[in-house]
């Protein structure tokens, strides 16, 4: 099982100029919360499943979780957390390198699950990535979309596993999330920069109500 991302990055703009060009129930443009929400329209065992992801950040960079409406005091372990397929949880990202003082507040939003062999869930979470590029794009107030899928087999590069998470950035006019369809089947999409949060970050709306989310610390055993 390997999984990949696809990354797409755009400059703030007006919603007007970032309509979505494909279909209008499958686009990463989409507000967040849209697309998790349809997928559990559709049914299957994701309902109240919590799903492990891993998030990775840079080395010396610091990641807090809003829980009931307050973020939680940023560490530098890579959190692995339980996240439910549909709501969209927010981060709190600091220390950035080359950016003394500027915060980034990406969303996390599950569409989908990973099917491992009973009991051992833990020990494969979603990987969330946060690149030092895509933290650099967005301290700088551009907006990048990371598309997190599990790659189809009889598509997938027949490289080994690197340092790192694989990804590929879709072009120039392509929907990331689309592109992702079409490789494998997405599992989740990471969204960060544009908005400065700072002024306001316990703003129970900005938290999208602050979801159930399960915290098992860094490198936790397999269940």
């Amino acid at each position: 099982m390997c999984l990949a991302a696809l990354v797409g990055v755009l400059a703030s703009c007006p919603a007007s100029a970032q309509q979505p060009t494909g279909h209008p129930l499958h686009a990463g443009v989409m507000p967040p919360g849209a697309i998790g929400s349809q997928r559990l329209l559709r049914g299957g065992p994701l309902s109240g499943y919590t799903q492990p992801a891993e998030i990775r950040v840079p080395a010396g960079v610091q990641v807090g979780m809003a829980i009931d409406g307050q973020f939680t005091q940023p560490t530098t372990d890579n959190p692995v957390v339980g996240l439910l397929v549909g709501p969209v949880y927010r981060f709190r990202v600091t220390n950035l390198f080359d950016h003394d003082g500027v915060e980034v507040f990406p969303t996390v939003e599950l569409i989908d699950r990973l099917y491992p062999p009973p009991g051992h869930a833990l020990r494969f979470p979603v990987p969330i990535e946060l690149t030092a590029e895509d933290l650099d794009l967005a301290a700088r107030g551009l907006f990048v979309t990371r598309v997190i899928y599990v790659e189809d087999p009889s598509q997938a590069l027949p490289v080994g596993e690197v340092d790192g998470q694989m990804w590929f950035e879709a072009g120039e006019g392509e929907d990331p999330l689309e592109v992702a369809d079409r490789a494998g089947r997405p599992i989740a999409i990471l969204r960060l920069g544009s908005r400065d949060l700072g002024v306001a970050p316990n703003n129970p709306l900005l938290t999208y109500g602050s979801p159930p989310i399960t915290e098992y610390g860094r490198n936790p055993s397999a269940e």
